[in-house]
């Protein structure tokens, strides 16, 4: 038996089953119609049922023992279907094939609660449709849907659904839509794959002419999983009050009446499933004069408090936690105290543990840091204008001020070693993982957008630079591509890859004119810019599929190729959608109008900068197409791209989130129901094809943790090509983001791996 067991993947006749299904049909199961035994040819039918396609890899005994094990007499039938699942998801770790049996057989239990029927039995397609025309009847009906839903010839669309693309998922994929994401209705469930995705279509399309054609062309891109839209857009297109917006920047004016209108803000654009980015620097600092009483101020901490608080006290049911990050740019005279607000020690009055905080950092500031110099500390109201400066004129005002205040002329500043300072900041890195650190000038001195106001922060994870007023809230609609979807056959599928780049980002853009906005601000911002992020995912995916190892050269001219073409198309799919409906209202002046594209930008740093930026000039497309385009119907959105973490996109899509490479060959997934172990799929496959994959090679892997440099029998050539996110050189992977960055006409979330302990390295 054991013997039998030592090479995983291969599957058990029916001869091998039969002790076990006579010692599970002495258990009886609670129906209907009372206590019935287990119907043991029913349990074999839905395995064989669920394992088509991967019958080679997959063991039924393992599935049915696993199984017995956790039923008793007078089960339930629901009890006996979960444990089923449950046997199987315990198998994931021997092959990435039980992740997507286990999704067929959570599958037919989400069939059973929607269409009443069992799936080995039913005509799939026609209880599938029915379902959807249904449940978008009595979505209208129950006051949960849009009533232009009815607008739609679902009929049509019914029979545009493909129920063979509910094969795409994994466990996990289907197991976070069914958890989070698919619909309920008083606890009824009434979302079927197939039909969420028809549904996320029909709310991004709501609006378009010819709304049949255009959501069956939305609905093609995601369920292929091409492309899949942020968390907000698949949890409320469709609905009646529809916020599809990711992230919000906001700039808090140094007033109480904007500071606690800052809080009210906060709390719809929170409650309506959105991040927050508040920009607070403009907050006269602890000890700064108020005139209006003449008193001294308490400084900025007491209010980020209440930000704090405002924050925690919002809970979107379980479905999405509220998340805000606050943005303090590195010259304001409370910025030490600011570092020290997510310390586990010292006075609970002046931490906040319930919000995320990002340094604002100018490129002088690093050049002083560079220099052995000082760094002086000010209060806004003193130094008026500052805040709205960046690059030159930044620097020449940042001395005019730091002169004033040598000779008197300011009252409250401070001067530290800057050296001293940037230890401190990357200390409170360290022990707490924050504040993050963002840069100021390139975020503003690229921007397409610089005749038109400041980026005054990002947002809560660094990859959206847009501009904020009083008067205008920045908001990020995003969306990304998966580029596991997009290689066959060795190599890039440009032409797929085109179509969905130019489908996202006329996705992206309705999203601004259907989008529910929680405060007058963000519409104003919104309507007249247009910013949209159309961003990527599964890269680390891809990277396997052509062959291509993180650490390689080859992987940064990957990049660069890849997001060129994503840049090109994105743009051009702007441009396109201008000739059709018109450019965004504040495109005249912007770099789009003066012929500046992304690419150029970096000359434009390295200029205003005077140093080098080490990053290849040029590419292998040809722009002039592009530029003649723009020059001709203009832009249609201020802002293309931006590249999101995709945490929980990704998961649904089944690929690795973002830019980021694996971070572990091995590891443990957690939901509601449990937890399991993952191993990387590529490796697997990699190791079947050697014929080394077996339960031996299972047991080290999670001896070492994931880690192959230890297990003598796996090629070099497979250690390379699966190193784990920490045995790359971080400085590597910004080289890469780099050669990406500059196509980008916005940011790109990065997170940085660095393993050790070593401060001089951070």
């Amino acid at each position: 038996m054991e013997q039998e067991r030592s090479v995983i993947g291969t599957g058990s006749p029916i001869s091998h089953l039969e002790n076990m299904m006579e010692e599970m049909q002495k258990f009886t199961v609670l129906s209907e119609k009372g206590m019935q035994p287990l119907d043991t040819n029913r349990l074999y039918q839905t395995i064989m049922w669920a394992s088509a396609g991967n019958e080679a890899a997959i063991d039924a005994k393992m599935i049915i023992e696993e199984t017995l094990r956790n039923v008793f007499d007078g089960v339930s039938k629901t009890e006996v279907a979960d444990a089923l699942v449950l046997a199987t998801v315990a198998f994931i770790e021997c092959d990435p094939a039980y992740g997507y049996v286990a999704a067929r057989l959570l599958f037919k239990k989400l069939f059973k609660q929607v269409t009443g029927k069992t799936v080995l039995n039913s005509d799939v397609n026609y209880e599938y449709g029915r379902a959807f025309t249904n449940g978008i009847q009595s979505g209208v009906e129950r006051g949960l849907f849009d009533k232009r839903m009815l607008d739609f010839d679902l009929d049509y669309l019914a029979l545009a659904l493909v129920p063979e693309r509910d094969h795409l998922f994994d466990y996990m994929g289907l197991r976070t839509l069914y958890e989070r994401y698919f619909l309920r209705n008083e606890d009824i469930q009434f979302e079927l794959p197939q039909g969420f995705w028809m549904r996320v279509a029909m709310g991004v399309a709501i609006n378009e002419p010819d709304k049949n054609e255009k959501a069956i062309e939305f609905y093609n891109v995601m369920s292929m999983l091409h492309y899949v839209p942020s968390t907000p857009t698949l949890l409320h297109a469709g609905l009646k009050r529809a916020q599809l917006s990711s992230c919000f920047l906001t700039t808090t004016g140094d007033d109480l009446r904007d500071i606690f209108k800052a809080y009210s803000d906060n709390a719809q654009m929170l409650k309506w499933s959105g991040g927050v980015a508040n920009d607070w620097t403009d907050i006269r600092a602890t000890g700064a004069i108020i005139k209006s009483i003449r008193i001294e101020s308490q400084g900025l901490i007491p209010f980020l408090k209440i930000v704090n608080d405002t924050t925690a006290a919002i809970n979107r049911s379980g479905r999405r936690r509220a998340a805000s990050v606050v943005y303090l740019e590195i010259w304001h005279h409370d910025y030490e105290d600011f570092l020290d607000l997510r310390k586990n020690t010292g006075d609970e009055r002046r931490r906040a543990h319930d919000i995320n905080i990002a340094s604002w950092v100018p490129d002088l500031f690093m050049k002083r840091v560079e220099d052995d110099g000082d760094w002086t500390f000010f209060s806004p109201e003193e130094v008026p204008g500052l805040h709205d400066l960046y690059g030159k004129a930044f620097e020449a005002a940042y001395l005019d001020y730091e002169k004033q205040a040598q000779e008197g002329g300011i009252e409250l500043f401070k001067v530290v070693p800057a050296k001293q300072l940037w230890r401190k900041m990357l200390s409170r890195l360290f022990e707490t993982g924050h504040p993050w650190i963002t840069f100021k000038d390139p975020c503003n001195v690229r921007s397409p957008q610089d005749h038109a106001g400041v980026v005054h922060s990002s947002n809560l994870c660094t990859e959206i630079t847009l501009n904020t007023s009083l008067d205008e809230v920045a908001v990020c609609n995003l969306g990304s591509i998966n580029l596991a979807r997009h290689v066959s056959k060795g190599q890039l599928n440009d032409k797929v890859l085109e179509h969905t780049i130019e489908t996202a980002i006329r996705m992206l853009d309705n999203v601004i004119d259907i989008n529910f906005y929680p405060i007058p601000e963000t519409r104003n911002s919104n309507m007249r810019h247009r910013p949209v992020g159309l961003g990527t995912m599964g890269f680390q995916d891809a990277l396997y599929q052509l062959g291509i190892n993180f650490s390689d050269e080859k992987a940064r001219d990957f990049a660069d190729e890849v997001m060129e073409k994503v840049a090109y198309h994105a743009i051009l799919g702007s441009s396109k959608l201008a000739k059709e409906r018109g450019t965004y209202q504040s495109y005249k002046g912007s770099k789009w109008d003066r012929n500046i594209l992304p690419q150029d930008t970096i000359d434009l740093l390295e200029k205003e900068r005077g140093l080098p930026v080490n990053v290849k000039r040029g590419g292998k497309l040809d722009w002039a197409p592009v530029r003649d385009h723009l020059k001709k119907y203009g832009m249609r959105n201020s802002n293309t791209m931006a590249i999101a973490p995709t945490a929980t996109i990704s998961t649904i899509s089944g690929c690795f989130p973002c830019i980021e490479p694996i971070y572990k060959n091995i590891y443990v997934k957690a939901n509601m129901s449990g937890e399991f172990t993952v191993v990387n799929k590529y490796l697997i496959e990699d190791l079947k094809k050697l014929g080394l994959w077996s339960t031996d090679l299972l047991d080290q892997l999670k001896f070492n943790d994931g880690n192959l440099d230890a297990i003598d029998s796996i090629p070099q050539g497979l250690k390379d090509k699966y190193k784990e996110a920490f045995a790359i050189d971080p400085l590597w992977l910004i080289d890469i983001t780099a050669a990406r960055g500059k196509w980008i006409d916005q940011s790109q979330s990065h997170n940085v791996f660095m393993k050790g302990v070593s401060g001089k390295k951070l």
